[in-house]
């Protein structure tokens, strides 16, 4: 279902990069990730962590650095620049012009029952325009839900929630007091000023997720953030832009997720454990309460401390300093 959640231009690609001479003046479709890009999209490759994903991109034009250059596959259309998050700031820009904020929804008004005939609405909800509900959803009092918005079947929307940007499966349960869908925290500091970096993704939320109070979750930048089927989210647990959780994975409170960190299927998280940006966590893995996680975790292992190691040689250390 396409819901149209952004204004997009579409802009030709010598109006984009006026001093490089392409063989076709073609019109950027989009802008996505390595792994998403397609014909006519244009992406970006800024980290040796994403080799592996530069060599099956089907992009026609990336950006990058001189030092990564030679990765990126003959029929890409390389463009070389010094800083690739800001030059991909500013084309963003120009292709969605009101990507930089998340303005208010100022279309909100009380649901019109005849639009939702199999809901039920608690006191003072507020729904944007394009809204789609699914049947025998229930949406608590005091809940905003701002336009383009989709939430499927059976789902119980708790009291005093705010979901925007995002697309919500069948069965999902949010308790009260969650900032869903808003704009994550995304800076780039150029000479002694922070820029900020537009917004274009949303929030993918699949079947069967329950999400306790008080739990926030970014949109994603360029990507998507995504929280796998039969997923469980404690209190208070904040997921940052474009981080992809896995199906049947538990998460206790006060977790938190950094940016662009990928987690596996079955991966359970004790509570106050941190996850650094742009990890990859792999299936099965248990990671202990408290942790701080700051290198890839294979699958199937059980992890504990600052920084993190494996089980079994916590213990040992712990054992080794208690003598």
């Amino acid at each position: 279902m396409n819901l149209n959640f952004f204004t997009k231009k579409n802009i030709k690609i010598n109006k984009i990069f006026p001093d490089i001479n392409f063989k076709k003046n073609f019109i950027i479709n989009d802008v996505k990730p390595l792994y998403l890009a397609k014909k006519d999209d244009l992406t970006f490759f800024d980290s040796i962590k994403y080799k592996s994903d530069i060599s099956k991109t089907k992009a026609l034009v990336c950006i990058t650095t001189n030092k990564l250059k030679n990765f990126i596959p003959n029929q890409i259309q390389t463009v070389i620049v010094k800083n690739v998050l800001f030059e991909l700031a500013l084309i963003i820009k120009k292709i969605y012009p009101n990507a930089d904020i998340d303005y208010p929804d100022l279309s909100l008004n009380n649901p019109n029952k005849k639009n939702y005939k199999h809901v039920k609405f608690g006191n003072n909800v507020l729904i944007g325009k394009n809204v789609k509900i699914g049947k025998n959803t229930i949406i608590g009092s005091n809940t905003i839900i701002e336009h383009n918005v989709k939430i499927g079947n059976n789902c119980v929307i708790g009291s005093k929630n705010i979901i925007k940007n995002s697309l919500i499966g069948d069965r999902v349960v949010f308790q009260d007091g969650c900032k869903i869908g808003q704009k994550g925290f995304g800076f780039i500091p150029i000479n002694g000023k922070n820029i900020k970096f537009p917004h274009i993704g949303i929030v993918d939320i699949k079947d069967d997720v329950e999400i306790a109070s008080g739990c926030t979750i970014d949109r994603g930048s360029v990507d998507n953030t995504i929280i796998g089927k039969n997923t469980y989210l404690d209190n208070q647990v904040h997921v940052a832009h474009n981080v992809k959780i896995g199906s049947n994975c538990m998460i206790a409170g006060q977790v938190g997720f950094a940016g662009s960190a990928r987690i596996g299927n079955n991966v359970s998280i004790g509570g106050q454990a941190g996850i650094s940006g742009h990890l990859n966590i792999g299936n099965n893995v248990k990671i202990a309460g408290g942790s701080g996680v700051i290198k890839d975790v294979d699958d199937n292992q059980v992890i504990m401390g600052y920084p993190a190691i494996l089980f079994k040689d916590f213990i040992k250390n712990w054992k080794k300093n208690d003598e």
